[in-house]
């Protein structure tokens, strides 16, 4: 147990420093240690992992579309930020909050959030579902990671809502704004004689 909370402390640390900023979540559910652990374990799970057809970029953007369904607001607020820097794209994640069947996305992008409000909504899932997904280079893997990730941030929407959860100011201009170059990190130029 003493290891699993000095491990937790050190990942909120990490975070802080690396970040500039302790995010509210963390705050937030910390108060249940081991439902933090799970929630943070199964959140790395779906959101950083490597395999699949799925980007960071993709993955935020789920988010971000069924979050704005959902009307959480620290979801919306905090992975726009995530999309916007994974992306390189800073109007992206906005578009798709006012309305993503008129952002400006690609066939791909589209038919990953068509699948994931589907599965938002409660919809029925049927077989063209699927085939929408394929025909835009997903597979079955992906289909699941897409209604997992739409799933999961479901119950955290709920989270959010409960615990009138509200964005860090340092979210609304993350990827809009170029960072300062930290003080503390040394000058990247080598002079050569």
């Amino acid at each position: 147990m003493a290891c699993g909370i000095i491990s937790q402390s050190f990942r909120l640390h990490a975070f802080k420093a690396l970040g500039g900023f302790l995010p509210n979540v963390f705050k937030v559910l910390s108060h249940r240690p081991a439902e933090f652990r799970a929630f943070f374990a199964y959140y790395n799970e779906l959101m950083n992992k490597e395999t699949g057809n799925l980007t960071k970029a993709d993955r935020e953007l789920i988010v971000v579309a069924t979050s704005v369904h959902n009307k959480c607001l620290y979801c919306v607020i905090s992975h726009s930020a995530l999309h916007r820097i994974y992306s390189k794209k800073p109007t992206v994640s906005d578009e798709v909050v006012v309305n993503y069947h008129t952002a400006d996305l690609s066939p791909r992008e589209r038919a990953m959030l068509d699948f994931a409000m589907t599965v938002c909504r409660c919809d029925t899932v049927t077989e063209e579902h699927f085939q929408s997904l394929k025909e835009v280079g997903f597979d079955e893997e992906d289909a699941w990671d897409i209604a997992a990730i739409a799933a999961f941030f479901a119950m955290s929407n709920r989270l959010a809502h409960v615990t009138d959860m509200r964005p860090n100011l340092e979210f609304y201009n993350m990827g809009r704004v170029p960072r300062e170059k930290r003080k503390d990190k040394p000058d990247e130029k080598v002079i050569k004689d």
